[in-house]
């Protein structure tokens, strides 16, 4: 098992497994076909006021980490995080995400998580 993070603009490569969109919108620009995207879990992105909060600027990428993984405990996230690891048990997962700086976004987070 491997869990990695790519931008979703990226070509898919073979190696990818299953891969999981986990941004709330559609990435601008791409159409579906080209994002050969597996499953799309809407309710596993951080809420509009932590992103606003975080993409201002108004504080660190630990404390957005922090805040992120607090809102993941909520049940409906919770349950769609242990459906990815239950993907990722099973085989290679790649987290998709249109984010300039992946290293530095909600998706590290939760590769973070998922590699335990």
């Amino acid at each position: 098992m491997s869990v990695c993070v790519r931008r979703v603009y990226e070509a898919p490569e073979p190696g990818d497994g299953l891969r999981v969109l986990v941004d709330r919108l559609w990435p601008r620009g791409l159409r579906k076909e080209a994002a050969s995207v597996d499953e799309w879990p809407k309710g596993l992105t951080p809420s509009a006021g932590l992103r606003r909060w975080y993409h201002a600027g108004e504080g660190s990428y630990e404390e957005f980490a922090d805040r992120y993984e607090a809102e993941l405990a909520a049940p409906e996230a919770a349950g769609l995080l242990d459906r990815v690891r239950e993907w990722a048990a099973r085989g290679d997962v790649t987290l998709l995400t249109a984010s300039k700086t992946p290293e530095r976004s909600h998706a590290a987070v939760l590769a973070r998580l998922l590699r335990g």
